[in-house]
């Protein structure tokens, strides 16, 4: 149940009719892993399995109470975040359960942001938790797991080893990524290696925006509706659509406008996104990374790129070491360029090498 980074939700409550909006509004959000219990004795079975992530937990049920799994949860699987969602509104319950454990207490009704984002962070803390420990196990021994997901970048750097291991660790974790670097060093197969380790059905879909106004940046990714604008006589689904379960990959996101960044920051926050002359938001489950040869750091600080974007698209960076910083590589890249000269000519690589 639990694949490419996805850490399944739990639901556990006995009124049904919650389970079935609490369901609904997660996976509305975005969040498709999600399981619902509403007999209590059948959580600590579910727990030995090791397929859940993070719990949602009522209090006062039959047979077994929120209280007592929430114990007995803390003292087996401390690792899973366990979110109270009751209807007691005291501050001492409250506070009894934090003491508990508890990595959240919402209280009856919960509005549906308050549960979506209370749960999200729950997810982020497992993510974390789950990269911190793969990031560990690949720095003690040092190798890679899926070598053939880099096989197309040429390189015999330890500067690039290190890079491919952190791509590994955080593949699954289908977080945004930005791949920064100078321009020629290979930032798209670094962002097709992520996407092939992720795990992910869906296309690895890259588009370049340099130089797209905000019009074409909206219709190109969010599509548009019929009659969305003079010529468009036919409704279009965008990118986004086209990169569904899969990755967006957006190539010199430096060179985004104000407007355009605006509306990525909204798909970065909610995963939502609007075609083109429609007033109804749409989900989007595709993961976006991007690159760029500019610094964006120095971008943010100059208020020509916008801070809270910054943040969102640096869940995890990834920097590619130019050409010049590893010259261990360079017999290689003359190597595989050469090839096709010397069959051509019938040149040796030592006679190549002393005409270049």
């Amino acid at each position: 149940m639990k694949t490419a980074g996805v850490f399944p939700v739990l639901l556990v409550d006995d009124e049904q009719h919650i389970l079935l909006s609490s369901e609904s509004v997660l996976r509305f959000a975005g969040i498709r892993e999600v399981k619902s219990v509403d007999d209590s004795r059948q959580v600590v079975p579910i727990l030995a399995q090791g397929e859940i992530g993070v719990i949602v937990l009522d209090l006062f049920m039959p047979y077994v109470t929120g209280r007592d799994l929430l114990a007995d949860i803390a003292r087996e699987y401390p690792h899973i975040p366990v979110i109270v969602m009751t209807a007691a509104n005291e501050v001492e319950t409250a506070v009894d359960c934090m003491r508990a454990g508890a990595f959240d207490y919402l209280v009856k009704p919960v509005e549906n942001s308050r549960l979506i984002s209370s749960v999200k962070r729950a997810l982020e803390i497992c993510s974390l938790k789950q990269q911190v420990t793969e990031l560990r196990d690949h720095l003690l021994t040092n190798r890679l797991k899926r070598p053939d997901a880099f096989s197309t970048i040429i390189t015999a750097s330890p500067k690039m080893s290190a890079v491919f291991q952190y791509c590994e660790v955080i593949a699954e974790s289908l977080q945004p990524v930005i791949i920064m670097g100078e321009t020629g060093v290979g930032k798209e197969l670094i962002a097709k290696a992520i996407h092939d380790l992720s795990g992910v059905r869906g296309k690895f879909v890259p588009v370049n925006i340099a130089g797209l106004d905000d019009n074409m940046f909206s219709d190109s990714l969010f599509g548009h509706k019929k009659g969305a604008f003079t010529g468009a006589d036919q409704a279009r689904s965008g990118l986004i659509t086209k990169a569904a379960g899969g990755t967006l990959f957006l190539d010199e996101i430096g060179d985004l406008s104000d407007s355009s960044q605006v509306k990525l920051l909204r798909l970065l926050q909610e995963q939502e996104y609007y075609p083109v002359g429609s007033d109804l938001p749409l989900v989007s489950d595709a993961r976006i990374v991007a690159a760029t040869n500019r610094d964006l750091r120095e971008m943010s600080a100059a208020k020509t790129f916008r801070n809270d974007l910054y943040f969102r698209l640096c869940s995890h960076q990834v920097l590619v070491p130019p050409l010049r910083d590893r010259g261990e590589d360079i017999p290689l890249l003359l190597d595989f360029f050469s090839r096709p000269r010397r069959r051509f000519s019938g040149k040796s690589r030592r006679a190549i090498r002393r005409n270049w």
